[in-house]
């Protein structure tokens, strides 16, 4: 048999792994070093040179699209479909599972998967059933802490005792009734699925049994993320014979704060004694000045196997590394340097903007779209187009106007406040049938005793509020106002009670709204007020429309959302402390080895060119901080980058234009001051005239606070 189309492509590396005798094996694949080339391969040379039969062969993908290439590869290699085999993602295989053996797992042959967003309706039952108040158990909070139960492997009968503690009680009462809604009507969310399979192997021996002899061979892509459950899995199927290939890479490992456990790979030869461990080294994608800046990086982390990538390409150009002023002035090089990219013949689409936090993508998308540049954001949505985003402006909208029907149903219950169906479907009928808006229909309704005495205290209270808050920020600046409508409405403590990940999000995309409304700057011909004309610009830009999939564009991301991809030129924005590494990452124990490897990923996402960019002062959480670069920066040997710009992190703003009469009493910025309850500070920036001239200082005890200069009291020191 001829199987020189199966190994000669490969490297001595590849070669070994796809060619290695049958057992426990860990392939620790580098970042570009082929992977994927090296499962396909594997399985082929199991089919055709080993003679193994489809039938008996397990691929396990963490992705649909990359099962589908796979089995296209595999074809390709064998010239002919590998008829019978199970290649898919874990949930995809379980299912299968679970639908052959429907009676023995416990479910009705008819059960029904449920999404995200049924899960959380379900939940939300389950709290009125219990009488639980929504404000002191969020939703998405009791959803996220149930499925890390399951993926911990963890029933409610599984749980520590409550004892005296009243909130474990209520929680194991919550989990309870869920499982027992979910069993009554045959529902099975995701997390239910890796769960019921893993106890059918458990608890029904002849079926584990069975597929234990039929998958002699489990092959898993993408070790690192998998999470306990996952795990557990894997090895009751593989244990009887032990021929487990698995591929991964340590150093890629970024998935912890949903579940993945880099442990599992780390631990591989104490699990599975005498197994084999091959590197792969060689890497296909990079330059050699990026591939020894990140090995030079990535050699900080303690906890890894170790591996040092290196390639045959040639050395290429240093990273080079731009302090911007702020985010602002990091946006406007950024698309200045793609604009001479392009101007050099590249393409748009060989370019990535990756950031730590979506909520980064504003200031890039806004310069984007002002340079006529077209522009995808890859995984997700454009700012305004997020639900959160749309959300505030829903609030934003209500306050400029009370007759914005869409405004009006998209936040009247939003956070929950007890307005339901019924009764906006009573408002929605009385506006229809007397050609008024909703708002109007609201206060005739409550006027004419129509609802519920519960109903109708819910809905005025929401008419209370939109109107309390619209006369509280009646003089109040753009920004301050949009800040205040996020804090009255609830919406801000709403996605901040949620301890998701996503959520955290969410609250990042909100305080860069707040940043958007104090940046925004209105045209002085126009007649409206600024916050009409701010609403106004904000649907323009959600409805700009994003370029398609197979347009010339530009690609945003977050660095989660670029694992696996590469691009001839990347940009690595916003590298300061508590922003990447992120701040929470500090707080916890392992998290901060976790955003390293996130780093070390979107650095090795470079093929020709990295542009590493931070920004001296950045706007976060509405305030204005004096930022630190990242300490990732000092862990890149300095060999490898080429400063564009030295930072200067003390470096004055510019003196605004507007600021040029007697108000500030000869201080200029970088001028040091004192103030007799902040201590000393020095001036960073001046804005405004007369009665209304501000002075914004960076104390060395409180940080940066802008001060009325009438009042300030400032003395030179």
């Amino acid at each position: 048999m001829d199987v020189s189309p199966i190994l000669d492509p490969l490297n001595d590396a590849q070669r070994q792994a796809v060619a290695a005798p049958a057992g426990a094996l860990l392939v620790l694949a580098g970042a570009g070093s082929g992977k994927t080339r090296v499962l396909t391969h594997r399985v082929a040379w199991l089919v055709q040179a080993q003679r193994i039969s489809p039938l008996s062969i397990l691929a396990v993908t963490f992705t649909n699209k990359a099962a589908r290439e796979m089995r296209g590869r595999i074809a390709q290699l064998l010239g002919a479909p590998a008829g019978g085999m199970w290649m898919g993602t874990f949930h995809g295989l379980c299912h299968r599972l679970l639908r052959l053996h429907f009676q023995a797992a416990g479910l009705p042959q008819d059960f029904q998967i449920i999404d995200s967003d049924d899960q959380y309706r379900l939940i939300r039952r389950v709290l009125r059933e219990l009488n639980l108040d929504e404000a002191q158990w969020p939703p998405r909070q009791v959803q996220w802490m149930l499925n890390t139960h399951k993926e911990e492997a963890r029933r409610s009968h599984d749980l520590p005792p409550a004892g005296d503690d009243d909130q474990q009680q209520t929680l194991l009462r919550i989990y309870r009734a869920y499982e027992e809604l979910c069993g009554r009507f045959g529902l099975v969310d995701f997390a239910e699925i890796l769960l019921r399979a893993l106890e059918l192997f458990r608890h029904n021996q002849q079926i584990r049994e069975t597929y234990q002899r039929r998958f002699q061979h489990v092959l898993v892509d993408e070790f690192q993320d998998t999470n306990t459950i996952q795990y557990r899995w894997l090895r009751l199927l593989s244990e009887a014979h032990g021929h487990l290939f698995a591929v991964g890479d340590d150093d890629q490992s970024i998935y912890g704060w949903r579940g993945a456990r880099v442990e599992n790979l780390l631990r591989f030869e104490k699990d599975f004694p005498g197994a084999t461990v091959i590197r792969l080294e060689q890497n296909y994608r990079s330059s050699g000045n990026i591939l020894s800046a990140a090995n030079g990086l990535i050699a900080n982390n303690a906890s890894r196997l170790g591996k040092e990538l290196w390639t045959e390409a040639p050395v290429g150009e240093p990273i080079r590394l731009y302090a911007a002023s702020n985010e602002i002035d990091e946006a406007r090089f950024v698309v200045g340097q793609i604009e001479q990219w392009v101007a050099r013949g590249n393409r748009r689409d060989s370019v990535a903007l990756l950031y730590r936090s979506n909520a980064q993508s504003r200031a890039f998308e806004e310069e984007l779209l002002s340079a006529g540049m077209p522009y995808r954001v890859y995984g997700g949505l454009r700012f305004f187009e997020r639900a959160e985003i749309k959300d505030a402006l829903a609030y934003l909208r209500l306050i400029s106007s009370r007759d914005s029907d869409p405004a009006f149903e998209r936040v009247v219950n939003l956070p929950v406040r007890g307005i339901g169906a019924k009764t906006l479907e009573q408002i929605r009928h009385r506006a229809r049938q007397n050609r008024i808006s909703m708002w109007q229909s609201a206060g005739e309704i409550i006027a004419g005793d129509e609802l519920s005495p519960r109903a109708a205290g819910a809905v005025h209270r929401f008419l209370r509020l939109i109107d309390g808050m619209a006369e509280a920020t009646a003089n109040l600046q753009l920004g301050e106002a949009t800040d205040y409508a996020l804090k009255h409405s609830g919406l801000l403590e709403h996605h901040k009670n949620d301890r998701s990940e996503r959520a955290q999000g969410r609250v990042e995309n909100l305080e860069e709204l707040v940043n958007a409304a104090r940046n925004f700057t209105p045209d002085e011909e126009e007649e409206l007020d600024a916050l009409s004309l701010f609403l106004a610009n904000a649907a323009l830009e959600a409805g700009e429309g994003q370029a398609e999939e197979w347009e010339d564009c530009v690609q945003l991301m977050s660095l989660h959302s670029a694992k696996g991809l590469e691009f001839p030129l990347v940009f690595l924005c916003g590298m300061e402390e508590g922003l990447f590494p992120h701040q929470r990452s500090l707080e916890e124990p392992g998290r901060l080895e976790e955003e390293r490897r996130l780093c070390y990923v979107g650095m090795t996402r470079a093929m020709q060119q990295l542009i590493i960019c931070y920004a001296e002062i950045r706007r976060l959480h509405g305030r204005e901080h004096y930022a630190q670069p990242s300490r990732f920066l000092g862990e890149i040997p300095s060999r490898h980058i080429e400063e564009i710009r030295s930072a200067q992190i003390t470096r004055p703003l510019i003196r605004s234009a507007a600021a040029s009469d007697g108000a500030f009493n000869g201080l200029e910025p970088g001028r040091q001051v004192r103030h007799r309850k902040f201590g000393e500070g020095m001036v960073v920036e001046l804005e405004g005239r007369g009665e209304h001239a501000r002075i914004q200082v960076n104390f060395a005890e409180v940080g940066p606070k802008w001060l009325v200069c009438a009042y300030a009291n400032l003395e030179p020191v």
